[in-house]
Parts: structure tokens; C-alpha cells; sequence
């Protein structure tokens, strides 16, 4: 019976476990904090009793076990082989291609809304399976048809306005820009489901009031939910000897957001008074900004882009490293500084978004710099790289904060509590839809 049906029990019982579809338009596994939080968020529900049944377009995650993973393929134009390519003519197979072949044609980014509808076709006949739908910052416009049948809530991890604004900003020529502003059209349907949808769950009070300001979201439907770091995988691992001058990060994608220019400037000013070399967790595109600074700055020899590791790996790559690194422009929350964190890695990071509300204070579980500033971010790193005593300090208390506040489970639990809310607010409709069709009816027959 349908969780949405006058007669189905209350799914929204504090102990009752609940049936949820998850919905993750692209879930990378190891890179990008949208495979992250699906691989790691659907593992702690489980662990809590709840039954989960994930929808991915590619790339698919890596999922726990007990988990079943039904896929919905896209075109896949964006893959990591051919990025950009064009399908031939028989892979179109259904509407959902057509419509995203033709999105994607005119210069815009096409999967959000694909997805959706490909979400929307498979779960119309299966809501009598699903008490809520749970979307992982897809936002196209099928999620609204959705949750016309099965109630549903949205992550939203940072508005995507934000990403728009940095690389309009970095834009060289009009040209340039004009391709960017097509190629970001989808945000501006994303605003107008998120406007719509019954409840947002938001990583940080910045991007609560970013995507109140930039999507026009009311306050009242957003609510704060820190995402995680598994404690006993990201971890200290005193067996490992640090290698001096060795730097870390992650660049889950080669844009403007991320700020990895900065870092590579700073490190090139550094490399002039010590020896340094840099570990990038993420992948450079070739050609791409990253790989001709790296070249300007002749760092081809002192840089690595490690891409496709297990967990386990990148917890030893933090274990190997004297300080981590996260030189956004803006974060929403920042995986990868709660993860540095959480290893015991010292970290320096810029006060970029959400980055002092999730690191803590400066001097203390952090050193912070400028955001978009390389002298200042040399600045923190040449401090942090002089003290050992004061790494051992800010490493030993960023994980004490990791392990107090951000942990998955802690995030189930809390995005639990939303789940049932949001359910007891669609059978709150639900009765008052009734009783006002009651009162109709006595109305009539007077």
C-alpha cells in the first residue's frame, strides 16, 4: 500500500523502519561529494534498520551489500573516456534520450533533467514499495511528478548559482561566457523545483542562506543536516611515516570552484625556498586550466592526480602527508576537509562558504587563509610546514571535531527525523484534503 494512500499505515513512527528510493543522477564512487554521501549516507540507513533501493545514472556508485542498486542509464556523454562526445543515432531508445540529446545540443548541461524523468517513469508503478523518495540534488523537473505520487525530500548541497557566478567570473571573452551561461541553464529549473519541493536538506547554515538568496527557497522548508566521515575508516595511522613536504587535496572536478590554481601558484612560490610535492586525489583534464598551469608553473614532476582508489588508499595518502589542503573558492560543506580532518592531517584551508563554519578555529583544528589568494595560502603553509609540534596539535584536535560532530550515523539519524516529518506532512494534506471533501459533500446534500 502506497505510503501516500488515506489507508496505509503512518510510516512516520519513530521506530517503524522505512522503505526509501534514492535518487542520484551521477554517484561517482571515489571523487565528488555526490557518490560520497550516496555510498556513505545509504550504508548508516541501513545500519539503522531502514531498507534502501538506489537509482544512479552513470557513473554508478559503489553501494554496501545489502543495498540493491537499479540503474538508470544516461547517454553517458560525459564520461571520463570521451567527455563531450555525441551519441550515435541507435542509442536513443526512449524520450528521456531524445529529450536529453536535445538539451544537450544546445550547449547545456542535460543529465538533471533526463534523470528525472527516467526516476519518474521507473517509480510510477512501484509506489505501493516506497514510503519517500529521497533526491540527491538532481532537481529536475520529473522530481515534482514524483512527489505527486510518493512523498519526497531533496538534498541540496550548495547552489549551483555559485558555480556559475566563479566561472563567469574567470570567463576570458563574452564568448566564453555566453557558453558558460548555456551550459548552467538547468540551474535555473533546479530553483524552481527546489522552490516547490516540501523539504530541502541543507549541509550548512551558508548554504542555507546561499540557496535562500540565490534559489529563492524559503527558509521554512530547509533544514540543516551536517553530512559525515566514517571514523574508524578515516583515521590516524601512526605506522605510517609522513614524507616531508608532501601536500594533499582533492579536486573532484578541474574547475574554478575548487581553487587548485591557487594552490599550484602557492606551491610554485614555495618550491623556490623548500622542496614540496602535492598529491591531488581527483583527475586533471587534459588541456584543461590545471594541467597548463602545472606546465607554466614546470610542477608536471612534483604533482600526482591519483583517481579510482579505495577508501583505504586514500586514508593512507592523508597518513603519508604533512599537511592537507582544501584552497576552495567556496564549499557547500567540504567532505574532504572533514576526511583530512578525521585522519589526523593537519589541515589548512581558505574561508571559502561553508569552510569555517565545518573546519572550527583558525590556530586551533585549522590554519586559514584567503580564498583566491596564493600569498596567503603560502603564507599558512610555509606556518604549518615550519611546526611540526603545531601539525601534531591541529591534526590531533581536527579529529577530535570530526569525531564529536561528523559522523554518518549522526547524519542518518537526523536525516531520519526529516523523513518522518516530511511523511506526517503529506498524510497531514492527506486528512485535511478528506475532511474538506467531506464537508463538500454535507454541503451538497443540504
Amino acid at each position: 500500500m502506497s505510503a501516500n494512500s488515506p489507508t496505509s499505515p503512518p510510516a512516520s513512527s519513530e521506530d517503524e523502519p522505512l522503505r526509501l528510493a534514492y535518487l542520484s543522477y551521477r554517484s561517482k564512487p571515489t571523487v565528488g561529494g555526490q557518490g560520497i554521501y550516496t555510498r556513505h549516507l545509504t550504508k548508516a540507513l541501513v545500519d539503522l534498520g531502514h531498507s534502501v533501493e538506489v537509482f544512479s545514472g552513470q557513473p554508478y556508485p559503489v553501494l554496501d551489500e545489502r543495498i540493491k542498486l537499479t540503474k538508470l542509464p544516461s547517454l553517458d556523454i560525459f564520461n571520463d573516456q570521451y567527455p563531450g562526445r555525441f551519441p550515435a543515432y541507435w542509442e536513443i531508445k526512449s524520450k528521456a534520450d531524445i529529450l536529453e540529446l536535445a538539451t544537450f545540443s544546445t550547449g547545456q548541461f542535460p543529465e538533471p533533467l533526463a534523470f528525472s524523468y527516467r526516476a519518474l517513469r521507473a517509480l510510477k508503478g512501484r509506489t505501493s514499495e516506497f514510503d519517500l523518495v529521497h533526491d540527491n540534488q538532481c532537481l529536475g523537473y520529473g522530481i515534482l511528478g514524483i512527489d505527486k505520487l510518493i512523498p519526497t525530500l531533496v538534498t541540496l548541497h550548495h547552489p549551483i548559482t555559485v558555480d556559475r557566478r566563479l566561472e563567469m567570473e574567470a570567463a576570458p571573452n563574452w564568448r566564453k561566457r555566453l557558453s558558460i551561461g548555456r551550459w548552467y541553464g538547468f540551474v535555473k529549473m533546479q530553483g524552481r523545483v527546489a522552490q516547490r519541493m516540501p523539504r530541502i536538506l541543507v549541509v550548512s547554515d551558508n548554504s542555507i542562506q546561499d540557496i535562500h538568496t540565490d534559489m529563492g527557497v524559503d527558509l521554512d522548508r530547509m533544514r540543516l543536516v551536517h553530512v559525515g566521515v566514517d571514523p574508524d575508516l578515516f583515521k590516524p595511522m601512526p605506522e605510517v611515516q609522513r614524507i616531508p613536504g608532501r601536500l594533499i587535496t582533492t579536486a573532484s572536478a578541474d574547475v574554478e570552484l575548487k581553487g587548485l590554481k591557487f594552490l599550484l601558484e602557492a606551491m610554485a612560490k614555495l618550491r623556490t625556498e623548500r622542496e614540496v610535492t602535492l598529491t591531488v586525489i581527483g583527475r586533471a583534464k587534459p588541456g584543461g586550466p590545471s594541467a597548463k598551469m602545472i606546465e607554466r608553473l614546470d610542477l608536471a614532476e612534483h604533482v600526482t592526480f591519483v583517481t579510482g582508489v579505495p577508501d583505504e588508499r586514500i586514508v593512507e595518502l592523508y597518513a603519508e602527508s604533512e599537511v592537507a589542503v582544501v584552497p576552495s573558492l567556496y564549499e557547500g560543506f567540504s567532505l574532504p576537509a572533514v576526511e583530512a580532518m578525521g585522519s589526523g592531517t593537519p589541515l589548512v584551508a581558505s574561508d571559502g562558504g561553508a569552510l569555517p563554519e565545518v573546519t572550527g578555529v583558525d590556530g586551533e583544528t585549522v590554519l586559514r587563509c584567503k580564498a583566491g589568494d596564493a600569498d596567503d595560502l603560502k603564507r599558512a603553509l610555509t606556518i604549518a610546514l615550519d611546526d611540526p609540534e603545531l601539525r601534531a596539535r591541529i591534526g590531533a584536535a581536527g579529529r577530535d571535531r570530526v569525531s564529536e560532530l561528523y559522523t554518518w550515523r549522526q547524519t542518518a539519524i537526523n536525516t531520519v527525523k526529516q523523513y518522518r516529518e516530511v511523511i506526517a506532512l503529506r498524510e497531514q494534506k492527506l486528512r485535511r484534503n478528506q475532511a474538506a471533501g467531506r464537508d463538500h459533500q454535507d454541503g451538497d446534500s443540504c
